[in-house]
């Protein structure tokens, strides 16, 4: 058996698979961030650590299952943090996670002398503040105490590694998110690290995936209740384990989006894809020798949990908001939601992009309101796949705690103009993708069985009102460009 770790923003989703990559049992152990005005994203590293001691330890209690039948583990991580590491591996500070933005100045002041442009070429990525590169700048100027005493980095899913280790490594599919890797070479980019002013000393090495990191120290054993010498796999990011999850692992796949907190759509190539306009990005995959373009809204499923917790008057309600606005309107009275909770990435690239009601009338309730925050993420993602999107394929199909929704899978098809499919994975998308990569790591399988191990579910075709959407859209777009200005002149942290 093997035991996956998912390290995402609310919690860790741990489960348990056979050798042919079957569920078996699965268990949520969660934990708090720290948000504040100036977009600071913050988790204690120990936190994630204790989530994957208590999940493990409570996959084995609900089966049964005896220690010594756990051959392996494999960690799937958010992604574009930053965790400090002093020389007896301790954190120095509090994590960064992906959607902390405080490193916008860094960034741009980056940006400026070394080139948007050419670090685009090299990376596949912008330079953008929610990436590792600028936040240790960020640290380096501001925190310069817990910058002194640090000896490496690393991201989520490489601290929970160390920990169960001692070693202390990287993947290409979270190095390929940092913002400092060259998709050329498959390092360390010497020439940004430079332009930064930071040590290259401070980077960790990087292994594929499917590496085996180590095994279970005699400390990390006795913690999680599982035997000594148990082999832990490198494993990846969220993003790039998400597309194992929707069979995304050769280039004949479709192209899928993760209703995650945060909301993408990808591919898998052998080459990175390159936009003119810089809306996308490049990841490698966790599939040795594939990437994976992508373009990310950075509040997906996110945005529905807000307009949740805003609207509902009982915490289990958010069900009937979602049924009641299902025969809502809200882009069709020219009510629409801007999703950017905590800014957004693909494709504007603005950390001071702020959430925002348009078009609001007296007669508007709740229904229209969860209507508009549930279309003006399917507008976002339209606006994601637009660099990737060749053609107009069969329909697209869905992962992620979002897809468990009919209302609001109906609703993207009509905004998407093509089927949407559920698969059967959602909640544990990113999980299944961590136990697929392990169990090709321990030599059990080949990546082809993702392809076995969640199916269609449901498809949702476009609806006779779908062919407005494309105004819509439109208009979903000039409304960030309207405002775009306003957002920056009030903004505290550009």
């Amino acid at each position: 058996m093997l035991i996956a770790h998912d390290l995402g923003t609310t919690g860790n989703k741990a489960s348990l698979h056979d050798n042919s990559g079957r569920l078996l049992a699965a268990a949520t152990v969660g934990y708090p961030t720290r948000y504040a005005a100036d977009t600071t994203s913050e988790q204690d590293p120990q936190d994630w650590w204790r989530a994957v001691v208590a999940a493990t330890r409570e996959l084995l209690a609900i089966t049964g299952t005896s220690a010594t039948r756990v051959d392996g583990i494999c960690v799937s991580g958010q992604m574009m943090g930053l965790v400090l590491l002093d020389a007896a591996g301790v954190p120095t500070r509090p994590a960064m996670i992906w959607s902390d933005q405080r490193a916008s100045v860094e960034a741009a002041t980056l940006a400026d002398s070394f080139g948007e442009a050419a670090a685009y070429r090299i990376t596949g990525n912008r330079i953008a503040a929610p990436y590792t590169l600028p936040k240790l700048m960020w640290v380096r100027d501001n925190d310069p105490e817990a910058f002194a005493r640090a000896t490496v980095l690393c991201v989520a899913k490489d601290y929970v590694n160390f920990r169960l280790t001692g070693r202390l490594a990287t993947d290409r599919s979270d190095a390929s998110h940092t913002g400092a890797y060259d998709l050329a070479t498959g390092a360390w980019s010497p020439e940004l690290l430079a332009a930064a002013g930071v040590d290259a000393a401070l980077w960790p090495e990087i292994l594929d995936s499917t590496d085996i990191l180590g095994t279970l120290t005699a400390a990390a054993a006795d913690e999680l209740g599982l035997p000594a010498g148990t082999r832990v796999v490198t494993g990846g990011g969220d993003g790039p384990m998400a597309a194992v999850a929707a069979g995304c692992v050769t280039v004949d796949s479709p192209g899928y989006v993760c209703l995650g907190t945060s909301a993408w759509y990808a591919c898998a190539t052998t080459t990175p894809v390159l936009d003119a306009e810089e809306r996308s990005f490049n990841l490698c995959h966790v599939v040795p020798g594939l990437f994976t373009p992508t373009a990310t809204t950075q509040t997906g499923a996110g945005s529905v949990q807000w307009a949740a917790e805003a609207l509902a008057q009982a915490p289990d309600e958010i069900g009937t908001l979602i049924s009641d606005a299902s025969t809502a309107l809200a882009s069709d009275e020219g009510l629409y939601f801007l999703p950017y909770l905590i800014g957004e990435r693909s494709p504007w690239w603005d950390p001071n992009a702020s959430g925002t009601f348009v078009g609001l009338r007296m007669h508007h309730r709740r229904p229209n309101l969860t209507r508009a925050v549930l279309e003006g993420v399917g507008y976002s993602l339209a606006l994601c796949m637009a660099p990737l999107r060749t053609t107009a394929d069969a329909g697209i199909d869905v992962i992620g705690g979002g897809a468990a929704s009919d209302t609001w899978l109906a609703i993207l098809a009509d905004i998407w103009g093509v089927p949407v499919r559920r698969r059967s994975v959602t909640n544990q998308a990113n999980s299944l993708g961590a136990a697929v990569t392990g169990l090709v790591g321990l030599g059990e399988a080949d990546f082809g069985i993702a392809s076995t191990l969640s199916s269609v579910e449901a498809e949702f075709v476009p609806g006779p009102g779908s062919a407005g959407h494309a105004r819509h859209l439109a208009r979903f777009a000039d409304a960030y460009r309207a405002l775009s200005g306003w957002f920056a002149a009030g903004s505290t942290h550009s």
